[in-house]
């Protein structure tokens, strides 16, 4: 039987988010997404990343590329949390709600995790199913919430481009991780 996962979604073309759907800053996520279905990038990269991060050992996921930056363990801890906030964002927009959402701030989410001390595969399995939480969100959101909005961290952002902003916030993760953490 196939990972859940893995069955295939109906396809639901939204398109590509315009610039006036997400502050500037989140470009350097949605351009990190090929394509036009955010959704299977997000498909695809529940394997890829289990891949990676499976390959890295307990001892080696307590590894800092360089003093004062986050270790691998706190950088995963930082994608599940941050991949959690824009689902919320998503949820909150695309159910109609209208009151603007308060800003994520990385660095109090790092500092209350005490990720370091949570066992390497506890993270790469709680990453692994916020994914597929996800994916079942955004699976069953109706066609007309996809172009829907509000304001989070005072800019405003519709359902769809959070939908291309998580599978980019990861793979900006996974390149930082291939690029410094393990050259």
């Amino acid at each position: 039987m196939r990972p859940a996962s893995l069955l295939p979604h109906a396809l639901c073309m939204i398109g590509r988010p315009q610039e006036s759907e997400a502050a500037l800053y989140y470009w350097k996520y949605i351009n990190l997404v090929p394509g036009d279905d955010p959704q299977a990038v997000m498909d695809h990269q529940v394997e890829e990343v289990d891949a990676v991060f499976t390959a890295i050992s307990d001892e080696r996921s307590l590894h800092r590329y360089e003093p004062g930056k986050w270790t691998i363990r706190q950088m995963l801890n930082h994608v599940t949390d941050t991949e959690r906030a824009f689902v919320f964002r998503a949820l909150w927009f695309a159910r109609g709600f209208e009151a603007p959402l308060p800003s994520y701030d990385q660095e109090i989410s790092a500092a209350g995790a005490n990720a370091n001390s949570i066992p390497w595969h506890d993270h790469i399995d709680e990453l692994r199913n916020v994914r597929l939480a996800t994916l079942s969100f955004f699976r069953n959101l109706p066609q007309d919430a996809w172009t829907r909005s509000g304001i989070a961290s005072d800019n405003r952002f519709t359902v769809r481009a959070l939908a291309y902003i998580i599978p980019g916030h990861v793979a900006h993760h996974l390149k930082i991780l291939r690029e410094r953490y393990l050259k």
